[in-house]
């Protein structure tokens, strides 16, 4: 590293440390037959320990996943893996501070639109040679692999993800002989259908503060949040491709009357209450939430089901992939160690353990097509969106900023509200790219 490097990095951390922005996440293995060298077994770290952040809540009950952990980190290498529970609304001050103090974790799990931030700060080991040496990079999803890369280097890698699709009433849609909508035509006229034949329904709310759930009609109309240009960040939700898609998705509800006047302001779990209390016939959810409604009303377990966002003129719109990765701290002297865990944890049985346990999904091809593969009408829709039309956000440090500052929910509330979306748009459009060039 030289001398100008250094600088740069205590500057950029300082920054960082000096103006910490709690950001919010979304909302994401490969097969360990022990063909892998590395997987097979190294045992190299007798006496020491890894320490091990995981955010508390992913998983309800982990207890079961942390046991499994520690048990094959031992085997694996010798060494003891010493795991803390940190809530997700401290996890990233507390990583901030400990990039400068090296008081934190060797190894923790962080939200994905964290990794170019804190990559950026100087804070995350470069992963890339070892990604490449162990093969799992060929078996990465793209987009996981996109959110964990700044500046050509890979920090991270995915640990789990997920995605969000349509879940909806399929009694009502027999009841009324609707079929499931496989384009946005069919999708509109699907809205236009249940309003009328089911008033007591909303036929499909949106919801202003879920940011992403536009996602699908942004990307799928041509458009996109932002894109870097020599290290300059541009938003281009005012591009006319971005405002189609905008207006299409706005529309169902301010056009075609899909939604209700409050859910102008509701979140994602407002749709999910919604749904269960069978006010709406569909709602834009995750794949972590089809078992949550069934528990929340037990009756619906055989009166529901999923599918992808229908791309535009047919097929599977582009999708969001959400999830958390796993990075080491630039600071831990287990560097070898570090990535043996991120690997068991990764990949292979352990991977697919959590992802079952938590309703996500693992975070490579491998991992994922068992899952897309299967006869489970709630899991495979998902996972095949995921698996053939996964995206990440923009890879921009300031992109937690960003969430931070609501931006992209202001502009879907102020559209559901009466603003027009070509006004929406160039007002987020300056904010998003000033936050996203901000130092």
């Amino acid at each position: 590293m030289t001398r100008s490097t250094r600088r740069t990095t205590a500057r950029r951390l300082t920054t960082v440390v000096a103006g910490i922005a709690v950001t919010g996440v979304l909302l994401a293995g490969c097969g360990d037959d022990g063909s892998n060298p590395a997987a097979a077994g190294s045992a190299s770290g007798g006496g020491k320990t890894v320490n091990l952040w995981v955010m508390k809540g992913t998983n309800p009950d982990s207890s079961g996943y942390y046991t499994a952990l520690k048990s094959a980190f031992k085997a694996k290498t010798g060494a003891t893996v010493n795991i803390t529970e940190v809530e997700w609304a401290d996890a990233h001050d507390k990583l901030v501070r400990s990039f400068a103090s090296g008081d934190g974790p060797d190894v923790s799990e962080i939200g994905a639109t964290w990794n170019s931030e804190f990559a950026s700060a100087g804070g995350l080991a470069d992963l890339t040679s070892k990604i490449a040496s162990s093969g799992l990079g060929s078996d990465e999803l793209q987009a996981l692999k996109d959110s964990a890369t700044y500046d050509g280097k890979q920090y991270g890698v995915g640990w789990y993800a997920g995605t969000r699709g349509i879940v909806y009433r399929k009694d009502i849609f027999a009841k009324d002989g609707i079929k499931v909508p496989t384009n946005w035509a069919e999708l509109e006229a699907t809205v236009k259908d249940l309003k009328q034949k089911e008033p007591s329904m909303a036929p499909m709310p949106i919801a202003g503060a879920s940011q992403y759930a536009a996602a699908p009609f942004i990307w799928g109309a041509g458009g996109d949040f932002a894109t870097n240009r020599n290290g300059r960040w541009t938003g281009h939700l005012d591009s006319a491709q971005s405002r189609a898609g905008l207006s299409f998705y706005t529309g169902l509800a301010t056009k075609d009357g899909s939604s209700t006047t409050g859910a102008s302001t509701w979140k994602e779990t407002d749709l999910l209450d919604a749904f269960t209390k069978g006010k709406a016939a569909m709602v834009i959810q995750g794949n972590w939430t089809p078992k949550a409604a069934v528990q929340a009303d037990p009756s619906l377990k055989d009166k529901i089901g999923a599918f992808a966002i229908p791309g535009k003129d047919g097929g599977i719109a582009p999708t969001l992939v959400g999830g958390s990765n796993l990075a080491a701290m630039a600071t831990s002297k287990n560097q070898d160690l570090d990535w043996q865990l991120i690997e068991l944890m990764t990949t292979g049985p352990l991977a697919k353990q959590f992802a079952e346990e938590s309703s996500f999904f693992p975070s490579t091809k491998s991992g994922l097509k068992s899952f897309a593969d299967s006869n489970d009408s709630l899991t495979a829709p998902f996972a095949k969106a995921m698996l053939e039309e996964g995206r990440a956000l923009p890879s921009a440090p300031q992109w937690g900023a960003a969430e931070g500052k609501k931006i992209i929910p202001q502009m879907l509330q102020s559209i559901l509200t009466g603003t027009s979306v070509d006004e929406a748009t160039n007002t987020t459009n300056q904010q998003l790219t000033a936050t996203l060039n901000e130092s």
